[in-house]
């Protein structure tokens, strides 16, 4: 079945369309990853995103146009990567959306809310939908995240010692598939989200990011503000857990900031990176990490990354591309999986990794022009291969 996965994450900077072969095969799961486009938001859009997200007030009239505009931008994605992936041609379009905002309190997700309306992505290919995924975990005492987790289990499950793998996009988020125990996923804290915030504010919108991590190469740590920073009671919670740009965004930094002098904009930039990496590093050790398999923008930091490395000391840090797997393109190529899933009628969550009570198929469908694809009844998965990583198999 040939899938489209559509991911824009909480960066909210593009929207990545990854196309992919996927088969169950004797209890495999076999991937073969056809390609990635990755279609910026217009600045308008994006304009029009960050003035409505967390902590701005916002009104429904927002969210009617904003859902109908990323629906759109979604729709011309997915439209792009059938004629230049697909070879014109897709079974299925799984759109995780744009999250907008992830609702939690002391620890517990109540909702969480993706924008991107389907029906003008149905409408513009033809092609069925599957979206919304995250909230039938949240519905069943789940954190509705990381949920890349399963496809991370499927893929990591037996390759020696405790591999973690790592995404580095605005919120940072792991999964500790340990040998013996269940695994546990969750969010670290912030990858890229105060980072970029820091860097649009010092540089008035002219830079959206730490391009190659050169501010904070030039900058020093402010040991203060990294204590206050560190001092978060998010970091001490146990997973699974979640948080987003709601808790971390720009007046959150300000507030850690007050009544320090100033401090120059390479230190800052320089102090947020080596919060990333300590983070990351504290989770990693925690759970007894012995290798870390990255992926997510953050990958494309060498700086943070060089940095990454040295805090995580004999622990190798590698990225999924040398898995077989494109670190920018991973989050888009496992919501494919879910999508694949959830159309076969099967789960597609870890308990142990969101906190649900149960396992649970997830999404939504909105049908194309046609009647849904047919699909043969299969038995859950027990692992994932790429296809290249079967090919050096079989060889």
């Amino acid at each position: 079945m040939r899938v489209i996965g559509l991911m824009s994450g909480t960066s909210y900077d593009a929207i990545d369309a990854a196309a992919a072969d996927l088969r169950i095969d004797n209890g495999t799961l076999v991937m073969q990853p056809l390609g990635l486009l990755s279609s910026p938001y217009s600045p308008e859009l994006r304009e029009a995103l960050a003035a409505a997200l967390p902590p701005a007030a916002t009104t429904m009239e927002d969210v009617c146009r904003l859902d109908t505009a990323i629906g759109q931008a979604f729709a011309a994605a997915a439209r792009q990567a059938i004629e230049q992936l697909g070879g014109g041609e897709a079974d299925l379009i799984a759109s995780h959306g744009q999250t907008v905002y992830h609702w939690v309190e002391d620890g517990q997700v109540h909702g969480t809310l993706q924008l991107g309306q389907p029906a003008w992505m149905a409408e513009a290919t033809g092609v069925p939908v599957v979206s919304g995924f995250r909230t039938r975990d949240v519905a069943a005492g789940g954190q509705g995240a990381p949920l890349v987790s399963l496809i991370d289990v499927l893929w990591l499950r037996g390759r020696g010692g405790t591999p973690v793998a790592l995404n580095l996009g605005g919120i940072a988020n792991v999964t500790v598939v340990p040998p013996e125990a269940e695994p546990i996923a969750f969010d670290t804290g912030p990858a890229n989200a105060l980072l970029d915030a820091a860097v649009c504010d010092l540089t008035a919108g002219q830079f959206a990011f730490d391009a190659d991590g050169a501010m904070a190469a030039r900058g020093h740590v402010h040991e203060e503000l990294l204590t206050r920073l560190l001092a978060e009671p998010y970091y001490a919670r146990r997973g699974p857990k979640s948080t987003g740009k709601e808790l971390f965004h720009l007046p959150y930094l300000a507030a850690a900031m007050n009544g320090l002098d100033v401090i120059p904009a390479d230190d800052l930039v320089a102090t947020l990176t080596a919060l990333t990496v300590r983070t990351v590093a504290d989770a990693v050790r925690s759970y007894g990490g012995t290798e870390v398999i990255a992926s997510g923008g953050g990958t494309r930091n060498p700086v943070l990354m060089q940095l990454l490395a040295a805090e995580l000391g004999e622990v190798p840090l590698r990225t999924t591309d040398e898995l077989g797997l494109p670190s920018a393109a991973k989050e888009a190529y496992a919501f494919a999986v879910l999508g694949y899933l959830t159309l076969h009628g099967l789960t597609a969550t870890v308990p142990s990794c969101t906190g649900a009570r149960h396992a649970s198929i997830l999404g939504s469908i909105t049908p194309g022009l046609g009647p849904l694809p047919s699909t043969p009844l299969v038995a859950p998965p027990n692992r994932l291969v790429v296809a290249q990583e079967a090919q050096a198999r079989r060889n």
